[in-house]
This record gives C-alpha cells, sequence and structure tokens, in this order.
C-alpha cells in the first residue's frame, strides 16, 4: 500500500473500499465504486481486500465490509458500510473535495 501512503502524505483525496471475494454485498458495491473511480481524477481509489490486508483494515477499525473510506489530509472525513449506491459515493466524495 505504498502508493495509499504516498498520496496520504500528499494530502490527497483517498477513497478505500474494503471488501473480500467471498462477500456478496461487495460484489454489488465493487462495480460502482469502479463507476465513481473511472469518472472522477484526482482522488486516489484504491481496493483493500481485508484477508490480504488485516493489518490496514484493523488500523481503520473495519469491523463490517463492504466499507468505503473517504480521507483527505490523513484524516477519515466519511465513511459508508453496507450496500451503498453509485449516488451515495458520489455525494460523500463531493462533501470532501
Amino acid at each position: 500500500m505504498n502508493e495509499y501512503a504516498d498520496s496520504v502524505q500528499n494530502n490527497e483525496i483517498v477513497v478505500l473500499d474494503f471488501y473480500a471475494h467471498w462477500c456478496g454485498p461487495c460484489k454489488v458495491v465493487g462495480p460502482l465504486f469502479e463507476e465513481v473511480s473511472n469518472e472522477n481524477e484526482g482522488p486516489y481509489f484504491a481496493k483493500v481486500n481485508v484477508d490480504d490486508e488485516q493489518e490496514l483494515a484493523q488500523q481503520f477499525g473495519i469491523r463490517s465490509i463492504p466499507t468505503i473510506l473517504f480521507i483527505k489530509s490523513g484524516e477519515v472525513q466519511g465513511k459508508l458500510i453496507g450496500l451503498t449506491s453509485k449516488k451515495q459515493i458520489e455525494e460523500q466524495l463531493n462533501l470532501i473535495k
């Protein structure tokens, strides 16, 4: 996650989608997250598999998936947990831009 660390240090907007391959709701939210990522230049978007990145998930206190975190200047500014619409992701992103 070096790219993530670099983005946070550069005070960029970082959007993280915490998911797992076995998670049904994650399979619904994932494509929506990808669409928002493709439509927005500037923020750093990353998908974080909680099975592979357990330490990072613990660091952010992820208890349920899917969880999308919106980070600006190294601080979590917003969070969406569970099934989420594309509109909700876009609205949360616009709040921190």
